[in-house]
């Protein structure tokens, strides 16, 4: 018989998010009692002497946690936005464009020089 290979944790819902040499995925699975619960996982790229590999680092967080996982983010990020670096205009970093769910969001690749409306790969 085979064994299922994700231990009874079906996947309900990804998310990724590509930044720079790492990638970020935020995925609500399931447990067998069908209860939820959430991982980030940080993938990094490694390269080797016969091709490359990828580091990941993992986060479990459950619903008991959200709200106050949440909360210390929240306030971790404000606290550098408003308190370390106020004169950086964070709005800068935003790539984020209208795209389906479980999709990358597309970027740019060039200025229209007419317009100066963005082109799309």
């Amino acid at each position: 018989m085979e064994e299922n290979k994700t231990n009874g944790r079906d996947e309900i819902y990804s998310a990724k998010v590509k930044a720079g040499k790492r990638t970020y995925f935020f995925d609500v699975k399931s447990t067998r009692s069908n209860d939820f619960y959430l991982t980030i996982t940080e993938s990094k790229k490694r390269f080797k002497e016969d091709g490359f590999t990828y580091e990941k680092h993992k986060i479990f967080l459950y619903k008991e946690d959200f709200n106050k996982f949440m909360e210390a983010l929240n306030n971790t990020v404000n606290h550098v936005k408003k308190e370390l670096l106020p004169d950086v205009d964070f709005d800068q970093f935003d790539h984020a464009h209208d795209h389906h769910e479980g999709e990358e969001a597309v970027t740019p690749s060039a200025k229209s020089e007419d317009n100066g409306e963005l082109k799309w790969d």
